[in-house]
Protein backbone atom coordinates (compact mmCIF):
# COMPACT_ATOMS: atom_id res chain seq x y z
CA UNK A 1 0.00 0.00 0.00
CA UNK A 2 1.27 3.46 -0.90
CA UNK A 3 2.04 5.55 2.16
CA UNK A 4 -0.20 8.60 2.52
CA UNK A 5 1.41 11.96 1.81
CA UNK A 6 1.13 14.56 4.57
CA UNK A 7 -0.45 17.77 3.25
CA UNK A 8 -0.47 21.02 5.21
CA UNK A 9 -3.42 23.30 4.41
CA UNK A 10 -3.16 26.96 5.44
CA UNK A 11 -6.23 29.22 5.33
CA UNK A 12 -8.49 31.36 7.46
CA UNK A 13 -11.51 33.15 5.97
CA UNK A 14 -11.28 31.10 2.76
CA UNK A 15 -11.53 27.82 4.68
CA UNK A 16 -15.22 27.92 3.83
CA UNK A 17 -14.57 28.38 0.11
CA UNK A 18 -15.39 25.34 -2.03
CA UNK A 19 -12.25 26.00 -4.10
CA UNK A 20 -10.06 24.87 -1.19
CA UNK A 21 -11.97 21.68 -0.46
CA UNK A 22 -12.05 20.88 -4.19
CA UNK A 23 -8.27 21.37 -4.39
CA UNK A 24 -7.69 18.97 -1.51
CA UNK A 25 -10.09 16.42 -2.99
CA UNK A 26 -8.29 16.75 -6.32
CA UNK A 27 -4.98 16.04 -4.61
CA UNK A 28 -6.50 12.99 -2.88
CA UNK A 29 -7.55 11.58 -6.27
CA UNK A 30 -3.87 11.38 -7.24
CA UNK A 31 -2.95 9.29 -4.21
CA UNK A 32 -3.68 8.82 -0.50
CA UNK A 33 -3.13 11.83 1.74
CA UNK A 34 -3.60 12.90 5.33
CA UNK A 35 -4.29 16.57 5.98
CA UNK A 36 -3.29 19.03 8.68
CA UNK A 37 -5.26 22.27 8.54
CA UNK A 38 -3.81 25.42 10.09
CA UNK A 39 -6.11 28.41 10.59
CA UNK A 40 -3.98 31.37 11.75
CA UNK A 41 -5.87 34.19 13.44
CA UNK A 42 -3.80 37.33 12.96
CA UNK A 43 -4.22 39.54 15.99
CA UNK A 44 -4.44 43.30 15.52
CA UNK A 45 -1.23 45.22 16.13
CA UNK A 46 -0.09 46.55 19.51
CA UNK A 47 -2.44 44.37 21.52
CA UNK A 48 -5.26 46.85 22.13
CA UNK A 49 -8.00 44.32 21.53
CA UNK A 50 -11.58 44.12 22.72
CA UNK A 51 -13.35 40.75 22.56
CA UNK A 52 -10.20 39.07 21.26
CA UNK A 53 -11.79 35.62 21.44
CA UNK A 54 -14.53 36.42 18.91
CA UNK A 55 -12.14 36.15 15.97
CA UNK A 56 -10.76 32.87 17.26
CA UNK A 57 -14.25 31.42 17.69
CA UNK A 58 -15.22 32.37 14.13
CA UNK A 59 -12.04 30.74 12.77
CA UNK A 60 -12.83 27.63 14.80
CA UNK A 61 -16.28 27.36 13.25
CA UNK A 62 -14.81 27.63 9.74
CA UNK A 63 -12.18 25.03 10.61
CA UNK A 64 -14.81 22.56 11.88
CA UNK A 65 -16.80 22.91 8.65
CA UNK A 66 -13.73 22.25 6.51
CA UNK A 67 -12.60 19.24 8.54
CA UNK A 68 -16.10 17.79 8.35
CA UNK A 69 -16.20 18.26 4.55
CA UNK A 70 -12.82 16.58 4.08
CA UNK A 71 -13.67 13.67 6.37
CA UNK A 72 -17.00 13.20 4.57
CA UNK A 73 -14.91 12.73 1.41
CA UNK A 74 -12.88 10.02 3.11
CA UNK A 75 -9.81 12.21 3.67
CA UNK A 76 -8.18 11.92 7.11
CA UNK A 77 -7.94 15.48 8.45
CA UNK A 78 -7.21 17.29 11.67
CA UNK A 79 -6.26 20.86 12.46
CA UNK A 80 -6.28 23.80 14.79
CA UNK A 81 -6.64 27.55 15.17
CA UNK A 82 -3.34 29.35 15.75
CA UNK A 83 -3.07 32.66 17.61
CA UNK A 84 -0.11 33.69 15.52
CA UNK A 85 0.97 35.27 12.28
CA UNK A 86 0.44 32.84 9.37
CA UNK A 87 4.13 32.52 8.56
CA UNK A 88 5.02 31.75 12.17
CA UNK A 89 2.24 29.16 12.37
CA UNK A 90 3.50 27.46 9.20
CA UNK A 91 7.07 27.52 10.50
CA UNK A 92 5.97 25.82 13.74
CA UNK A 93 4.09 23.05 11.94
CA UNK A 94 6.88 22.38 9.46
CA UNK A 95 9.29 22.07 12.39
CA UNK A 96 7.06 19.74 14.41
CA UNK A 97 5.42 17.50 11.79
CA UNK A 98 6.51 15.55 8.73
CA UNK A 99 4.95 17.59 5.92
CA UNK A 100 5.30 16.61 2.26
CA UNK A 101 3.21 19.28 0.52
CA UNK A 102 1.53 22.60 1.28
CA UNK A 103 -1.72 24.13 0.03
CA UNK A 104 -2.34 27.81 0.80
CA UNK A 105 -5.75 29.40 0.23
CA UNK A 106 -6.25 33.17 -0.02
CA UNK A 107 -8.72 35.74 -1.22
CA UNK A 108 -8.07 37.22 -4.69
CA UNK A 109 -5.18 39.67 -4.89
CA UNK A 110 -7.35 42.80 -4.57
CA UNK A 111 -8.87 41.55 -1.31
CA UNK A 112 -6.10 39.53 0.31
CA UNK A 113 -4.03 40.88 3.16
CA UNK A 114 -1.93 37.72 2.96
CA UNK A 115 -1.01 38.44 -0.67
CA UNK A 116 -0.24 42.08 0.13
CA UNK A 117 2.27 40.71 2.65
CA UNK A 118 3.69 38.35 -0.01
CA UNK A 119 2.77 35.44 2.24
CA UNK A 120 2.58 32.72 -0.41
CA UNK A 121 6.11 33.41 -1.61
CA UNK A 122 7.37 33.50 1.97
CA UNK A 123 5.76 30.10 2.60
CA UNK A 124 7.42 28.75 -0.56
CA UNK A 125 10.77 29.80 0.91
CA UNK A 126 9.98 28.08 4.21
CA UNK A 127 8.77 24.95 2.45
CA UNK A 128 12.05 24.43 0.62
CA UNK A 129 11.70 21.48 -1.76
CA UNK A 130 8.11 20.78 -0.75
CA UNK A 131 5.50 21.61 -3.44
CA UNK A 132 3.29 24.60 -2.56
CA UNK A 133 -0.08 25.05 -4.27
CA UNK A 134 -1.86 28.41 -4.11
CA UNK A 135 -5.67 28.30 -4.22
CA UNK A 136 -7.66 31.50 -4.77
CA UNK A 137 -11.16 31.62 -3.29
CA UNK A 138 -13.49 34.58 -3.68
CA UNK A 139 -15.84 33.90 -0.79
CA UNK A 140 -17.12 37.47 -0.42
CA UNK A 141 -20.26 36.87 -2.48
CA UNK A 142 -21.04 33.78 -0.42
CA UNK A 143 -20.08 34.96 3.07
CA UNK A 144 -20.76 38.70 2.88
CA UNK A 145 -18.68 41.85 3.09
CA UNK A 146 -16.14 42.91 5.71
CA UNK A 147 -16.72 46.53 6.68
CA UNK A 148 -14.16 48.55 8.63
CA UNK A 149 -15.63 51.24 10.89
CA UNK A 150 -13.30 54.01 12.10
CA UNK A 151 -14.62 56.10 14.98
CA UNK A 152 -13.60 57.33 18.40
CA UNK A 153 -15.69 59.80 20.40
CA UNK A 154 -18.56 59.42 17.93
CA UNK A 155 -18.68 55.61 18.06
CA UNK A 156 -21.95 55.74 20.01
CA UNK A 157 -23.52 58.43 17.84
CA UNK A 158 -26.91 57.39 16.53
CA UNK A 159 -25.91 58.48 13.02
CA UNK A 160 -23.11 55.90 12.98
CA UNK A 161 -25.09 53.13 14.67
CA UNK A 162 -27.96 53.67 12.23
CA UNK A 163 -25.55 53.54 9.26
CA UNK A 164 -24.11 50.24 10.53
CA UNK A 165 -27.62 48.85 10.98
CA UNK A 166 -28.60 49.96 7.48
CA UNK A 167 -25.50 48.38 5.94
CA UNK A 168 -26.23 45.10 7.74
CA UNK A 169 -29.70 45.03 6.18
CA UNK A 170 -28.14 45.15 2.69
CA UNK A 171 -26.74 41.64 3.06
CA UNK A 172 -24.45 39.45 5.17
CA UNK A 173 -21.86 41.75 6.70
CA UNK A 174 -19.11 41.52 9.32
CA UNK A 175 -18.02 44.77 10.98
CA UNK A 176 -14.70 45.64 12.63
CA UNK A 177 -14.88 48.86 14.67
CA UNK A 178 -11.48 50.49 15.14
CA UNK A 179 -11.22 53.21 17.79
CA UNK A 180 -7.90 55.10 17.59
CA UNK A 181 -6.55 55.69 21.07
CA UNK A 182 -6.63 59.31 22.20
CA UNK A 183 -3.41 59.36 24.23
CA UNK A 184 -0.61 57.06 23.00
CA UNK A 185 1.43 57.71 26.16
CA UNK A 186 -1.11 55.85 28.29
CA UNK A 187 -1.17 52.09 28.61
CA UNK A 188 -4.90 51.97 29.30
CA UNK A 189 -7.80 53.68 27.55
CA UNK A 190 -10.85 53.17 29.80
CA UNK A 191 -13.07 55.83 28.22
CA UNK A 192 -12.48 54.58 24.68
CA UNK A 193 -12.94 50.98 25.78
CA UNK A 194 -16.22 51.79 27.55
CA UNK A 195 -17.53 53.49 24.43
CA UNK A 196 -16.42 50.63 22.23
CA UNK A 197 -17.80 47.92 24.50
CA UNK A 198 -21.14 49.71 24.67
CA UNK A 199 -21.29 50.02 20.88
CA UNK A 200 -20.41 46.34 20.45
CA UNK A 201 -22.97 45.23 23.03
CA UNK A 202 -25.68 47.38 21.46
CA UNK A 203 -25.11 46.09 17.93
CA UNK A 204 -24.56 42.48 18.97
CA UNK A 205 -27.81 42.49 20.92
CA UNK A 206 -29.48 43.22 17.57
CA UNK A 207 -27.83 40.20 15.96
CA UNK A 208 -25.04 42.00 14.07
CA UNK A 209 -21.65 40.35 13.51
CA UNK A 210 -19.36 43.00 14.97
CA UNK A 211 -15.89 43.06 16.54
CA UNK A 212 -13.76 45.90 17.85
CA UNK A 213 -10.35 47.09 18.96
CA UNK A 214 -8.50 50.09 20.34
CA UNK A 215 -5.86 51.03 17.79
CA UNK A 216 -3.04 53.36 16.74
CA UNK A 217 -3.71 57.02 17.68
CA UNK A 218 -3.45 58.20 14.07
CA UNK A 219 -6.79 57.19 12.48
CA UNK A 220 -5.25 56.89 9.01
CA UNK A 221 -2.51 54.55 10.27
CA UNK A 222 -5.04 52.61 12.35
CA UNK A 223 -7.29 52.10 9.33
CA UNK A 224 -4.49 51.12 6.95
CA UNK A 225 -3.07 48.65 9.47
CA UNK A 226 -6.50 47.05 9.85
CA UNK A 227 -6.80 46.81 6.05
CA UNK A 228 -3.40 45.15 5.83
CA UNK A 229 -4.22 42.68 8.61
CA UNK A 230 -7.66 41.59 7.35
CA UNK A 231 -9.76 41.47 4.22
CA UNK A 232 -11.66 44.75 4.01
CA UNK A 233 -14.30 45.54 1.41
CA UNK A 234 -15.63 48.90 2.58
CA UNK A 235 -14.88 51.62 5.13
CA UNK A 236 -17.21 53.75 7.24
CA UNK A 237 -15.63 56.79 8.93
CA UNK A 238 -17.47 58.67 11.67
CA UNK A 239 -16.42 62.23 12.60
CA UNK A 240 -17.66 65.43 14.17
CA UNK A 241 -18.85 68.02 11.63
CA UNK A 242 -16.61 70.48 9.79
CA UNK A 243 -14.04 72.42 11.76
CA UNK A 244 -14.87 70.55 14.96
CA UNK A 245 -13.20 67.48 13.48
CA UNK A 246 -9.42 67.18 13.56
CA UNK A 247 -9.82 64.12 11.34
CA UNK A 248 -11.52 66.18 8.64
CA UNK A 249 -8.94 68.94 8.94
CA UNK A 250 -6.33 66.26 8.14
CA UNK A 251 -8.48 65.02 5.21
CA UNK A 252 -8.82 61.53 6.67
CA UNK A 253 -11.72 60.57 4.40
CA UNK A 254 -9.99 61.71 1.21
CA UNK A 255 -6.71 60.05 2.16
CA UNK A 256 -8.41 56.73 2.88
CA UNK A 257 -10.28 56.85 -0.41
CA UNK A 258 -7.04 57.56 -2.27
CA UNK A 259 -4.72 55.14 -0.49
CA UNK A 260 -7.02 52.19 0.24
CA UNK A 261 -8.82 52.08 -3.10
CA UNK A 262 -11.96 51.07 -1.19
CA UNK A 263 -15.40 52.69 -0.98
CA UNK A 264 -15.41 55.10 2.00
CA UNK A 265 -18.68 56.26 3.55
CA UNK A 266 -18.46 59.37 5.77
CA UNK A 267 -20.93 59.68 8.65
CA UNK A 268 -21.22 62.94 10.63
CA UNK A 269 -22.23 62.85 14.29
CA UNK A 270 -23.20 66.18 15.87
CA UNK A 271 -22.41 65.48 19.51
CA UNK A 272 -20.45 62.88 21.46
CA UNK A 273 -22.32 60.34 23.52
CA UNK A 274 -21.12 59.96 27.10
CA UNK A 275 -20.88 56.53 28.69
CA UNK A 276 -21.27 56.11 32.41
CA UNK A 277 -18.28 54.55 34.17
Amino acid sequence: MTEAASVLVVANETLVGPELVDAVRGRAERGPIRVTVVAPVTQPREGYVVYRDSRRAAAGRRLDRTLSALRASGIPAHGGVYDDEPLAAVRDVLASEEIDEVIVSTHPETKSGWLRKNLVEEIRKLAGDRPVEHVVSDVVARTGANVLVVANETVLGEALLDRVRARAKEGPTSFLIVCPQSDPSRGEHPEAERRLRTALSTLRSEGLDVHGQIAHPDPFVAAMEAIEDDRTDEIIVSTFPGERSGWLRRDLVGRLRSQSGLPVDHVVSEIPVEVAG
